[in-house]
């Protein structure tokens, strides 16, 4: 049984920021208002999660500096993870490390083998700024791992060395989107 509205249902599709803009290589500021303006953010941030068909995504990807980022994304037993984190912070990333493929909405249609540990904690706060822990696994822990990078300033090819950087490189320099 579902309580309260969709997420995104009230918000609005915003244009994604792609690589290449500054905004994704800036550590996003923490959030002290947790107001109706932040409620919209969060709102418009799973929106265009949807329009997108991501399972994750930050503000800064939508070209808002703040340390917001929703998700929607299964584990690798398909169980569903559902919620969004304000001014989060990456406590815990152990466990086996895999590579696995990554993509990221801000790097439209490429992904590239990328490294992360199978088991993450994120601690931060909900939008009405009540405390909240996140743990995930597999394919969530991946999730976590991507979206707090993010909010630090970085993304998945930051991870990259060689030949799997070379080849993102050389997609991206030839991806439609690219300015």
């Amino acid at each position: 049984m579902r309580h309260g509205p969709i997420p995104g249902t009230r918000g609005r599709v915003r244009p994604l920021t792609l690589l290449g803009d500054p905004v994704l290589h800036t550590r996003c500021v923490e959030v002290t208002d947790f107001g109706p303006e932040l409620a919209a953010l969060v709102e418009d941030l799973f929106a265009t999660m949807y329009a997108a068909q991501g399972v994750g995504l930050a503000a800064n990807q939508i070209g808002v500096p703040w340390r917001v980022f929703v998700y929607d994304c299964p584990d690798d037993e398909e169980n569903r993870h559902l919620g969004h984190m304000v001014n989060p912070r990456l406590v815990e990333a152990d466990g086996v490390v895999l590579r696995g493929p990554e993509g990221c909405l801000s790097l439209p249609g490429l992904e590239a083998g990328t490294e992360r540990h199978d088991h993450a904690v994120v601690e931060g706060f909900t939008v009405t700024g009540e405390p909240v822990t996140v743990h995930g696994t597999g394919f969530f822990a991946r999730c976590l791992q991507h979206e707090c990078d993010h909010l630090e300033g970085r993304i998945y090819a930051d991870h990259l060395t060689g030949w799997r950087h070379r080849k993102l490189m050389r997609q991206v320099a030839r991806a439609s989107w690219r300015r």
